[in-house]
Parts: structure tokens; sequence; C-alpha cells
């Protein structure tokens, strides 16, 4: 088995489904039929099932996008997309033991999702989301394969605080290992000093919340090393 397009396999799976997120938000959409559609999407494209506590995307909007949790707890929130709402979606895909894992945030203007954040009349949305691309290519340009997960744990908190943001997450980690079994994950975390090339792929996923701010931002993707260059999944 070519083990690597089986993981991209699974992966364009999740990006395809996002997509078509960003053509179906509309105002007036439950979070629940959102969830529906996109788990649906999903497993029309081969998914088997999903790979986090069978929940195959974890949605949240307006400042419920600053909730952070265990998803064994999770429950779609009984809400709808507002006009001008915020949306977070993160999708856990699975073929067998083959994860993907992806998650993006997504602005609704006027009824509509906005592509281009610089777009946005709301500066708190727009800010949230440049910094989430911001951090993902600082990530590319300075870690390396012989960086460990708590290094790279560090770096990324001074970059998110220096940034009048805060790290959300629950557990306070930034990414994790993607493995074949949830326990057997190892986290973007403190105490962590295994290398990053330890590891197939892992993830980078920042969950932020601006100081004093009421909205949360989303953004997750796969990477892993090719001679010793990051790449992206």
């Amino acid at each position: 088995m070519d083990l690597h397009a089986e993981y991209s396999r699974i992966q364009q799976i999740a990006k395809t489904a996002m997509a078509q997120c960003a053509t179906r938000i509309t105002a007036g959409m439950s979070l629940a039929r959102l969830r529906a559609f996109v788990e649906q999407s999903m497993l029309a494209m081969g998914a088997d099932g999903f790979w986090y506590w069978g929940i195959g995307a974890l949605v949240h909007s307006g400042t419920d996008t600053v909730a952070s949790g265990s998803g064994k707890r999770y429950r779609t929130p009984d809400a709808t997309i507002a006009d001008n709402d915020l949306v977070t979606v993160d999708l856990s895909p699975r073929i067998g033991k083959i994860w993907g894992d992806y998650a993006r945030t997504f602005a609704i203007q006027d009824g509509a999702v906005v592509a281009d954040p610089h777009r946005l009349r709301n500066a708190q949305w727009r800010d949230g989301l440049l910094l989430q691309e911001c951090l993902h290519d600082r990530l590319r340009a300075y870690v390396a394969p012989d960086m460990t997960f708590e290094q790279l744990h560090a770096q990324a908190n001074r970059w998110i605080a220096d940034s009048g943001y805060r790290n959300a997450d629950f557990l306070g980690n930034l990414g994790h290992s993607i493995a074949t079994a949830k326990r057997k994950r190892i986290y973007i975390e403190r105490g962590n000093r295994a290398r990053l090339d330890s590891v197939r792929y892992f993830t980078f996923e920042p969950h932020i919340v601006p100081l004093g701010g009421v909205y949360g931002f989303k953004r997750e993707d796969i990477y892993y090393f090719s001679d010793g260059v990051l790449q992206t999944l």
C-alpha cells in the first residue's frame, strides 16, 4: 500500500468537502444541517467513518467559536447561521485506519461566505483570519526536522501572544501526530521532547482568540517532511 497516496486521498476528501461548505453556508442554515451536509459529502466521496469520537464535523458559530472541549462530549449546538456570522468547521474523516484532519473558519457577511478576509467590514474577523494564515506561513518558514514538539509549542505560543491573542485550546496544545488510534497521538505541547520528524505526519491547528475578544478562529492542516523540507499534505 502506498501510504502517502492513501493519506493524500483522505485529506483531499476533507478539503473538497470544506470547499463545498463554502458554497453551501448561508444565513438561516442550522449548524445541524451544515454538519449533516458535510459528513454526508465525505462519506459520498469514499470516507468510511470518522475517527474523532465518531464525529465527522465539529461546527460552531458566533461567540461559541471560542468553545473548546473534548469531542467525547460534543453536541451540535442548536444554532442558526446569522446574516453576519463566524463559523468554524473541523473535519475528521477516515478510511480504515487512515485519518484526514482539516479545519477552517468562515466569515459570513450579508448572508454569504466571504473568501477574501480583506473584504470584511468586521475588523476582528479580518484580523483573526489573516493571523491564522500568518501563523501557518511562519510554521513553514520556521520548523526543521530536528525540532521538538515542545520547541514548536513554545515558539507558536509566542507568536500568538505577541499578536495580542491567546491559545484557546482546552488542553493548551497546538496540534498532534496523525496516528492509527486516538490514544497513540502525541501533541504539540509542553514537555513533549520528541522530534517532529519522529512521526510521519502532524497537524498544526492553533485555536486562537484575541485578548478581550469574543470570537475564536481555527485553521488546521496536516504537515510532513520531505527531504528535510516541510510540506502540506
